[in-house]
């Protein structure tokens, strides 16, 4: 019994379950030898209505909450981290083009973002800027209808398979800090943009890399929120994301710790099952307790959120626990499945995954400041 789940999200999940188990589970390791989303597979999850599903029904949406979206996330993320990366990313998104957007221009692109015929990126980190996300320096410059823009974005998801990209963009002076950045939604087969792609050390299926603006042109009406103020317009919905991103992870946890009590109980040493053995089953039952506690915290979260309560805090904890606590559950997991769990495979292959999430999308330090912000009030924790 869950408190934040009613029936309706019950069958949802068990739902998503089913396909991503038939669909997703089987090509898991091999999107990460290749190193390529599979695009019929997306298209299959937009048919589905497993994409945005928050987003209203006139943007290709099911209106059913955040809290649906994070059902279906956290299936997705148990068969594939990487591949759960088009949940995170559209609902990201899609909410900052649906509340940002000029309707005539954001609305095909959501149409096609909830079919799974579009992949959109997050463009704001800069290689100066990491977690001082407003020390931008990429410029967007207004000649009459058109903005023009240059500069590099880095460490971007999907950077060379992405079909547009939200960027942020310098509008304003330096000194103004995030007051001087616009928003903006870059088609990103547009003349004068290049791409590269790292060679990352996990969720190699979606990838992560550079974007390069030289003299490129984007129409004024493309602009997310209003000029200079993008940054802290925006900003607003990476509460959402956080919160999913912290079930994405615990979900990875999730199904490996129940893969490892399966394997404890049957695997005999000493003439008695692993699971017999205090040093075995007691580290997998403290893992087991967090892993629970922190997926509420996320289910939480998004609850908040969906009520339009204030959830800066619960989000922020979701991000700078869950990626900790889901790297150390399957660290501990793959140790007690001994030379089995060292040998190329799931439980390696997600360890890699789960660990990008302590370094991108907000680091620890940056989300417990954000907490005691919350706490002790902005003046008592400046920046």
């Amino acid at each position: 019994m869950n408190p934040y789940l009613d029936d309706d999200l019950v069958v949802l999940g068990e739902h998503a379950r089913r396909f991503a188990r038939g669909r997703v589970a089987p090509g898991f390791q091999e999107r990460d030898q290749t190193r390529v989303l599979d695009r019929e597979l997306m298209a299959e999850m937009g048919e589905m209505g497993f994409i945005a599903p928050e987003l209203p029904e006139q943007y290709g949406g099911q209106g059913l909450g955040c809290l649906a979206a994070g059902v279906i996330h956290e299936e997705i993320a148990r068969a594939d981290l990487s591949l759960s990366y088009i949940n995170l990313l559209a609902s990201l998104n899609g909410q900052i083009l649906a509340q940002h957007g000029a309707p005539e221009v954001v609305g095909p692109w959501l149409q096609r973002l909830t079919q799974g015929r579009a992949l959109l990126a997050i463009a704001l980190t800069e290689p100066r800027g990491g977690s001082d996300a407003a020390n931008l320096r990429l410029r967007m410059e207004r000649i009459g209808d058109e903005y023009v823009l240059n500069g590099e974005k880095t460490s971007i998801s999907a950077a060379d398979q992405a079909d547009a990209a939200v960027v942020f963009a310098r509008t304003g002076s330096v000194e103004a800090g995030a007051h001087g950045v616009s928003a903006v939604l870059v088609p990103l087969d547009l003349p004068g943009i290049s791409r590269s792609r790292f060679d990352c050390h996990g969720q190699r299926a979606i990838g992560r890399g550079s974007l390069f603006f030289e003299n490129v042109r984007v129409p004024v009406d493309h602009r997310l929120g209003a000029e200079n103020k993008g940054f802290v317009q925006v900003m607003q919905g990476f509460d959402f994301s956080r919160a999913l991103i912290g079930l994405q992870v615990l979900a990875v946890a999730r199904v490996t710790l129940e893969e490892t009590w399966a394997h404890v109980a049957e695997r005999q040493s000493f003439g008695k099952p692993l699971a017999a053995f205090q040093g075995v089953s007691h580290p997998l039952a403290d893992f087991d307790t967090q892993v629970e506690a922190a997926r509420l915290l996320c289910l939480q979260a998004l609850w908040l959120k969906d009520r339009g309560a204030p959830h800066s805090a619960e989000a922020a904890m979701c991000k700078w626990w869950a990626p900790k606590l889901a790297y150390d559950t399957i660290h501990q997991c793959l140790l007690m499945h001994g030379h089995g769990g060292y040998d190329r495979g799931p439980l390696e292959q997600r360890l890699r995954d789960v660990l990008g999430f302590q370094i991108g999308d907000g680091t620890a330090q940056i989300m417990k400041t954000i907490i005691a912000r919350v706490r002790a009030g902005r003046d008592a924790v400046p920046a």
